[in-house]
């Protein structure tokens, strides 16, 4: 089965991503190497590694794996940077993250899919740290943050992100713009502010507030 899901997975890389300008060799060797079909139900298994979005329960998803390659790749995060993730659903991204030697800590709203994403990486030894609680607030306690990854769609971003994104920090976030369509922003603390940076035109579900 191991060798199977290797292939599947690389097949995944080759033929839906590579190609596609994403060219960071180690993110496509993450994507490669993180079982896809571990962080999606079991009836959803047999299209873990097809490129597109797959339901996870809760009325959230999975990302599509293209998307997965093409944050990361935006991130530029060096191995042993800090990383916060905003929505770690099934954790599928924190995997990613976390293979690639970062420092991962993630924020989910839904309190079973924080616990099941939490309990996931622990039994396949990713680590990553999960925490319940509203992504729009980010996580202060380990602030700052070298890099900052949104994986739902926001309205804005949120002021919290910004004061907890170290100098010279990254955040990459899919926000939702004035034609009504979603696209991927990148944006940089820089000494004299912050920079934005447009991307990829995207769908994510969106991010809601509060506690579920």
């Amino acid at each position: 089965m191991a060798r199977e899901w290797r292939n599947e997975a690389t097949d995944m890389v080759e033929e839906q991503i590579v190609g596609r300008d994403v060219k960071d060799e180690r993110v496509l060797a993450a994507l490669a190497s993180v079982p896809r079909h571990l962080f999606v139900p079991t009836e959803h298994a047999p299209s873990a590694y097809v490129d597109r979005p797959l339901p996870i329960g809760s009325r959230q998803t999975i990302s599509q794996p293209y998307m997965v390659a093409k944050m990361t790749e935006l991130l530029a995060a060096q191995e042993g940077m800090k990383i916060l993730e905003i929505g770690t659903g099934s954790g599928y991204q924190s995997a990613v993250l976390a293979s690639l030697g970062l420092r991962v800590w993630s924020v989910e709203r839904i309190e079973s899919l924080a616990l099941s994403a939490r309990k996931r990486l622990n039994e396949m030894n990713f680590d990553a740290n999960v925490i319940y609680g509203d992504g729009r607030l980010g996580y202060a306690k380990n602030a700052p943050y070298d890099r900052i990854i949104i994986t739902a769609a926001t309205g804005r971003v949120e002021p919290e992100w910004d004061r907890q994104l170290a100098r010279g920090g990254i955040l990459v976030a899919p926000l939702n713009v004035a034609t009504g369509n979603q696209r991927l922003l990148t944006r940089e603390n820089l000494e004299q502010g912050f920079r934005n940076t447009w991307h990829d035109y995207c769908k994510f579900v969106p991010l809601l507030t509060g506690l579920d």
